[in-house]
């Protein structure tokens, strides 16, 4: 992913592999999705940087269609079955370590798993934007 604007999103050769990877495991309905790439970008941007729906930039599109091909995909197992092929193609995500004595959190933030039915997806997203952004070309 590279720098437009100040926001993540695809870079021409970035797209280039991702895009077979998520034609193989989006569903097929009667209408093909609109700015597809555009959208992808909208909902990785919005995982990688842990912000709600409606602080999508502008550019990325509408913050409403993100999130709704998101809740769409999370219900149709999509973003696991991305994640799981993109792991297939070799592509292994990095560990950084923090250094917890210099971060405070709220006192709810007391590190207990997320429930409900899309807690899965969304750590899969998660993910997947950070292989998106390993994958990009490193600026000199």
């Amino acid at each position: 992913m590279a720098e437009s604007n100040g926001n993540q999103v695809f870079t021409d050769a970035t797209w280039a592999v991702w895009e077979p990877l998520i034609e193989e495991v989006r569903p097929h309905g009667k209408t093909p999705p609109k700015s597809l790439r555009r959208t992808i970008s909208a909902i990785l941007w919005r995982h990688q940087n842990g912000a709600k729906w409606r602080s999508i930039p502008d550019d990325l599109g509408p913050w409403w269609l993100a999130a709704q091909l998101f809740i769409r995909w999370a219900k149709a197992g999509v973003w696991e079955r991305l994640l799981a092929l993109v792991q297939q193609q070799g592509v292994a995500l990095g560990m950084t370590f923090l250094d917890g004595t210099n971060i405070r959190a709220h006192h709810k933030a007391a590190g207990a798993e997320k429930r409900g039915p899309m807690a899965e997806s969304e750590m899969c997203v998660k993910h997947l934007a950070a292989l998106a952004v390993a994958m990009a070309p490193r600026l000199a």
